[in-house]
């Protein structure tokens, strides 16, 4: 079939339009007109990008530099926390990379678009790993306030092993960005240049809809079982509670639904299309130029949404933990006393009564950052 010169047409794939996502040149087989779902893409996906990175990167960089102050985390939810701030940072800077791509193509060379590529894979399943983690270390801290046996899951998460829970995270979500380190590369596609993932012909749809379906199973399904069942084992705990905890009990409940919904929100909808986006690798569910056109668009809306979740885990998970407050008053109380000793006399008595209103909000109980 003869396409018209300068036009923006597209063989039919339905990973065709989300740049960064697994697709394979192999698995077109028909022709399908796209300029409508690039234009979209074009603006949409830099707005959202920029806006994720301003808001991203200031919670986050703001957790980061309230645990650098502090330099002694004391909890393994505090090591976690430290850990998913810097691995949203550098999944948020990937972000400009894709932005320009959307806009323009890619120029900036195979050997970057590898490296952006597997960023992008790497530090979003550790984001999702991560998550779960916090939840079992919330279980886990109940139990020990209960006096129940750890068993080898609790001796295995303890604080002095935090550094080995942490490495093996990372290396889970480096096995899996290591298909986009070894297959991405910079293709010519309606007169520009994108990086994409380009599997082998011989192994293409079969990989392509195993890693699809791993990386389901490890940064949506597995994450969201383990917050179920920890989150429910402890709202049973805080029903036993006296009457008079029951303001604090609701408000440790509500902090729990807020965790779990948003993750169902922002993660429910991109896993789904990739679930639906492997399946039909194999199967050819999409046959039709409107049905993969309107599959780029949901993969488009849907990874932004899932993007949020970077946003929001520093208001989630620290924000709205007291300890980390806490925190934040201990950091801002050495900053004013370094001031105070830089002060003249007349602002001395200023200072101390801001040191007094800070000893009064961090005399209580020290906690884990994500306080149940």
């Amino acid at each position: 079939m003869d396409i018209p010169e300068g036009e923006d047409y597209e063989y039919h794939d339905n990973m065709s339009l989300f740049y960064h996502d697994n697709y394979s040149y192999e698995d077109y087989h028909t022709v399908c007109e796209k300029s409508d779902v690039r234009s979209f893409a074009r603006i949409f996906l830099p707005v959202v990008y920029v806006f994720c990175l301003v808001v991203g990167v200031a919670g986050n960089a703001m957790v980061v530099a309230v645990y650098a102050y502090r330099k002694r985390l004391k909890t393994m939810t505090d090591v976690y926390l430290t850990h998913l701030a810097v691995a949203d940072l550098f999944l948020l800077f990937t972000l400009p990379f894709w932005a320009a791509n959307a806009v323009q193509g890619w120029d900036l060379g195979e050997a970057l678009c590898k490296i952006v590529s597997a960023s992008y894979t790497v530090n979003f399943t550790c984001c999702m790993l991560l998550l779960a983690c916090i939840s079992l270390d919330r279980y886990l801290a109940l139990g020990r306030v209960q006096g129940r046996q750890q068993g080898v899951l609790g001796r295995a998460l303890h604080r002095r092993h935090s550094g080995k829970v942490c490495v093996a995270v990372w290396a889970v979500a480096l096995l899996l960005g290591l298909p986009e380190l070894i297959f991405s590369t910079v293709k010519e596609s309606t007169s520009r240049r994108m990086c994409l993932i380009v599997y082998p012909y011989i192994m293409a749809q079969e990989l392509k809809a195993c890693l699809e379906v791993v990386e389901v199973l490890l940064s949506f399904l597995l994450p969201l079982l383990v917050m179920v069942y920890c989150y429910y084992h402890v709202g049973q705990a805080l029903r036993g509670l006296p009457e008079q905890s029951r303001g604090r009990k609701w408000k440790a409940v509500r902090v729990m639904l807020w965790v779990v919904g948003v993750f169902v929100v922002t993660q429910l909808p991109y896993n789904t299309v990739k679930v639906y986006r492997a399946m039909d690798s194999v199967y050819r569910l999409v046959t039709h130029c409107g049905a993969s056109k309107a599959l780029d668009r949901a993969a488009q809306l849907t990874e932004s949404l899932a993007l949020i979740h970077c946003c929001l885990n520093p208001v989630l998970y620290a924000l709205l933990g007291s300890s980390f407050r806490q925190h934040v008053l201990k950091v801002a109380k050495m900053v004013g006393e370094k001031r105070k000793r830089r002060r003249g006399e007349a602002g001395q008595r200023e200072e101390q009564a801001v040191d007094m209103s800070f000893n009064s909000h961090s005399a209580s109980q020290e906690t884990s950052t994500f306080s149940i």
